[in-house]
């Protein structure tokens, strides 16, 4: 192989490589009961929640720090993509003794 060829093929497998983007992971939170399932739950930037409410009653995943206020009415889901790294106490507006963490990784 030829020395700008062997440089070319060597760039474009170090650029395939940079802009290849990681999966994102969609991640399931249940509402059951008047409880966030889980309670504790590990994500990263990119990946999307769904909040899955299996109750007759609405409920919302209200962020304490203002990073997310999610509407869930009863018996539907819907989807949110985590857009903020950190520690995130999360609780329902509705029922204020539903409470879980996020934690966000970037």
């Amino acid at each position: 192989m030829r020395p700008g060829r062997y440089l070319l093929a060597m760039a474009a497998l170090l650029f395939g490589a940079i802009a290849v983007p990681a999966h994102a992971a969609t991640i399931q939170i249940t509402i059951d009961n008047l409880v966030f399932a889980p309670a504790e739950v590990s994500a990263k930037v990119g990946d999307t929640i769904e909040w899955i409410n299996k109750d007759v009653l609405a409920h919302t995943a209200t962020a304490r720090n203002g990073d997310f206020d999610v509407t869930t009415p009863p018996k539907k889901t819907v989807t949110s993509i985590l857009k903020k790294a950190g520690t995130v106490e999360y609780y329902c507006r509705f029922h204020p003794n539903m409470k879980a963490v996020l934690t966000i990784a970037p």
